[in-house]
């Protein structure tokens, strides 16, 4: 039986945990970004600029985006293997807040799909690393409730652009100021640095061997498990991405001038509703279990999707 002095939670868990709520919120603001952004700026780069023009513009855009994140998991995931979580994360975060401000300087879409890619490559990592620093610090009890909370931060981030928006337009002529609002994370990396511990978990694995992920997948027989795990979220992800992210410029589109708020409006809505799936999805997980609480969220949101689309 543990004693209540096993059970107390550090002065280090509340900083890590912090950390990667600020971490996953600034994530976020910055996935939001570019949805609010995006149609006011490819219309103002764009020679004669039209609605047509912007689409696919915004489809590969976001395509350079979701190859960047995966490819970021991956390198950041690898170097927070070899260099720790902590100086790792800081790397991740700091990647994405210049990237993204860099994006001020955009002269032409391909500039903006560049930008982004390399934002993500920092994202990405962030995903990972905040993730896996929180799981390897906190007891494992508190894990499915610290998962929503994490998520939920990812979703704050998500309806502070669109608060942000929402008070100060965001026009063909004023759309570049929000892109240096996107490089204010980078100061969150000197708090890390300096107050954040690092995963004794990942010290003294490190102090057994070198960390080899990749072969100790495949060693223990768990690839064919990882790659169904990995294939079943990426079905969200990708259904995400693919219909969500959209909204705000078809609000946009459909406001005009009328509204130049509306785009902000419909992503602070997103926000608000992301937030709250991810509080109440682990205690649904909690009820039914995590393969059916799963399949029963993706199946909401088929049909939510499906109603939404094809009504309004």
């Amino acid at each position: 039986m543990q004693s209540p002095d096993s059970l107390r939670l550090n002065r280090g868990q509340w900083m890590v945990l912090f950390a990667a709520f600020l971490g996953w919120l600034f994530d976020g603001f910055e996935i939001g970004l570019f949805p609010v952004v995006a149609r006011p700026a490819l219309l103002s780069m764009l020679p004669n600029g039209t609605d047509a023009q912007v689409g696919p513009w915004m489809a590969n855009i976001t395509a350079c985006f979701l190859i960047g994140a995966a490819a970021g998991g991956m390198v950041f995931g690898w170097l927070g293997d070899r260099i720790g979580r902590v100086r790792a994360l800081s790397a991740s975060i700091l990647t994405y807040s210049l990237f993204t401000g860099l994006g001020y300087l955009a002269q032409v879409p391909w500039h903006l799909g560049g930008c982004r890619f390399l934002a993500a490559l920092g994202m990405g990592g962030e995903w990972a690393l905040g993730v896996a620093l929180v799981m390897e610090c906190w007891p494992e009890k508190w894990r499915p409730l610290l998962a929503g909370l994490i998520g939920a931060a990812a979703n704050v981030g998500f309806l502070l652009v669109g608060v942000i928006a929402n008070t100060w337009q965001v026009t063909i002529q004023s759309w570049r100021w929000m892109f240096l609002v996107g490089a204010l994370p980078a100061i969150l990396v000197f708090f890390i640095l300096f107050f954040v511990p690092e995963s004794q978990r990942w010290q003294k694995a490190v102090v057994k061997s070198a960390s080899k992920p990749i072969r100790e997948i495949i060693q223990s027989g768990l690839l064919p498990r990882a790659f169904l795990g990995v294939l079943l979220a990426s079905v969200a992800l990708i259904g995400t991405w693919g219909s969500v992210q959209w909204v705000p410029l078809w609000a946009d589109k459909l406001a005009g001038a009328v509204n130049a708020q509306a785009k902000a409006q419909a992503q602070m809505w997103q926000g608000v509703g992301a937030i709250i799936g991810c509080l109440i999805a682990p205690q649904i997980g909690a009820w039914l279990g995590r393969r059916m609480a799963y399949f029963l969220l993706c199946l909401g949101s088929v049909i939510i999707c499906a109603v939404f689309f094809r009504t309004i």
